[in-house]
């Protein structure tokens, strides 16, 4: 979430006015987190905001990073009427997300067109005139449902990207034909299953790794739905999904290891300019992880997970504190504790 506040401490920031109920200026964000923490520079480095994260990006090496981009890229100033919260960011702070080596970005979710259809074509030509690939919103339905490709020298990697209702995606926002929007579920009935196959057997050739990149359910809690796991089970046993990755929850939420392959329910955020905020305590929205999945991917096995925990402070990702992994470790736990058998562990730190 790198528009609104975060977005007011880099180098080509949008304006700060606001449409909320209490605020109306960005930065009062900047304010309130600073008050939390300390003095934050203005017109930071493009490679600020990952802080610790870069020194374990460069330890772990990843072949692909792939990140839910919550935020329109855009300088429209309208906004989408009745929205409420509309977050941006400056097409020229992409730079930001090309200083952490930022390789796709799925833009199926409840801020992509904040600021109307204008912010959302920006964010898609923005994205391209930055060479980050992108799924899930498009200028047509097809755009929108088609994957993000990226290759490997061990094969190719397709990640699809939707979005559901109950994640607080207005029904107009939905891709038609010759409309731009995002790829928006309907449900998670069979029938939705049998749609999101045909989509991906569009796309799909032998070997090929395929992620969902799924934008579901509220902000706060630990509660999955029933209806979320059948999905879930469904993506993998008839679409043949290796991996999915849930998005929406503010803070991480449980994770399931299925027929060997991955599902991260809610991976939380990353980035945000919540800090200072007060509401939901209880959830250490603060904390953040990083998910590392090695696999194989012909045919696909599921090697290993290994997690890192940070913390954001002044609008910085910071390694955590020793009894901060230990509550997040344990909480993690309790809330995977339905999904994780024995034959599986992932390691935190």
């Amino acid at each position: 979430m790198t528009g609104r506040g975060i977005d007011q401490i880099l180098h080509h920031s949008v304006s700060p006015e606001l449409y909320e109920g209490y605020v109306k200026d960005a930065r009062d964000y900047v304010l309130l987190a600073e008050k939390m923490n300390g003095k934050i520079a203005r017109k930071v480095a493009d490679d600020y905001i990952w802080g610790a994260a870069l020194e374990i990006w460069r330890a772990e090496a990843p072949d692909l990073k792939i990140i839910n981009l919550e935020t329109a890229v855009t300088t429209s100033d309208t906004p989408m009427i009745g929205k409420g919260i509309n977050y941006r960011m400056h097409p020229e702070n992409l730079s930001v997300l090309k200083s952490a080596g930022i390789d796709i970005c799925t833009l199926a979710n409840n801020h992509v067109l904040d600021w109307g259809v204008e912010g959302l074509v920006e964010t898609i030509s923005s994205l391209k005139k930055f060479q980050i690939a992108h799924s899930g919103a498009g200028k047509t339905l097809e755009e929108a449902q088609a994957p993000a490709v990226f290759e490997t020298p061990a094969g190719r990697v397709l990640t699809f990207s939707m979005c559901l209702e109950s994640s607080g995606v207005p029904w107009s926002w939905e891709a038609k034909e010759h409309i731009p929007g995002v790829h928006l579920l309907y449900s998670l009935k069979d029938s939705q299953i049998k749609e999101v196959r045909q989509i991906i057997e569009r796309y799909r050739r032998p070997g090929d790794l395929v992620i969902v990149s799924i934008h579901w359910s509220g902000n706060w809690g630990y509660e999955i739905p029933q209806a979320q796991i059948n999905f879930a089970h469904k993506l993998i046993d008839e679409a043949n999904v290796d991996i999915i990755h849930g998005h929406s929850s503010h803070h991480p939420k449980g994770i399931e290891i299925y027929q060997n392959r991955l599902i991260l329910y809610g991976c939380g955020d990353f980035i945000n300019d919540y800090e200072g905020i007060h509401g939901y305590d209880q959830y250490r929205g603060d904390l953040t992880l990083m998910y590392f999945v090695e696999c194989t991917l012909r045919p696909f096995r599921l090697v290993s997970l290994s997690l890192k925990c940070l913390q954001m402070k002044r609008f910085k990702l910071c390694l955590a504190q020793p009894s901060d992994v230990k509550w997040m470790n344990e909480t993690l736990k309790k809330v995977s504790s339905l999904f994780l058998n024995s034959s599986f562990r992932y390691t935190l730190d």
